[in-house]
């Protein structure tokens, strides 16, 4: 039998006003929280580099789009901190909440359909990691593969200089072994996003400290 999964849920200041199904809180509209991790790797000499996962077709919201690297909702008495499990469960990665640079907060509602509405408070944050994409172990019932794009070029595309990137990584086969991949991508090939969360991401970029630790896979732990 499934588990219900229970949110806390908000008010458009974001003052609690008690807890819903996740069913609900989409079916509703019902503000609540979420966590975004996006990964990152290389310098601002060599240019960082975004990592960006892509969604099982059979995710009722953005299938087969490219995402943030890791994302979910905020359960029912988490902190932004809990997010920290998401990294676990959909990348195989251990990190710590000190290892993160918050890039802030974002309040956003879409649309998806007409039983489908999204109002989310989105904590965005940043993780440096250099693991190799075949080290990554995602969780395949969400994650189709993962693709690393240039966060220059990323940028140039959300501002509209550029119509196509490259995105270079990998997917998964029927045996769900990885399998090189790369593509031409637009920006119709990424999940939504305005233009003020991309503000946060970039800020963060912008003023990230080259140094920092490169993690491990999770069940690693030293």
């Amino acid at each position: 039998m499934a588990v219900t999964e229970m949110l806390d849920i908000f008010n458009e200041n974001l003052e609690p006003v008690g807890t819903a199904s996740r069913g609900d809180v989409h079916e509703r509209g019902l503000w609540h929280q979420v966590f975004h991790c996006w990964i990152v790797s290389g310098s601002p000499e060599t240019g960082w580099t975004l990592l960006f996962q892509l969604r099982h077709p059979d995710k009722e919201s953005f299938p087969n789009k490219l995402d943030t690297s890791s994302a979910g909702h905020l359960l029912a008495g988490e902190t932004k901190e809990d997010g920290l499990r998401e990294l676990e469960e959909e990348l195989g990665l251990h990190a710590r909440y000190e290892e993160l640079t918050y890039c802030g907060l974002h309040q956003e509602e879409y649309r998806i359909s007409e039983h489908y509405m999204d109002r989310e408070f989105t904590h965005v944050h940043l993780y440096r990691c250099s693991l190799p994409l075949g080290e990554y172990r995602v969780q395949h019932s969400e994650v189709s593969g993962l693709f690393r794009v240039e966060a220059e070029e990323f940028r140039e595309l959300i501002g509209g200089r550029r119509e196509r990137i490259t995105a270079r990584g990998l997917t998964y086969d029927e045996q769900l072994r990885p399998v090189p991949e790369e593509r031409s991508v637009t920006w119709a090939d990424f999940t939504d996003n305005t233009e003020e969360y991309y503000g946060l991401l970039f800020g963060a970029l912008d003023r990230l400290d080259p140094g920092g630790s490169h993690p491990s896979p999770a069940g690693s732990r030293t």
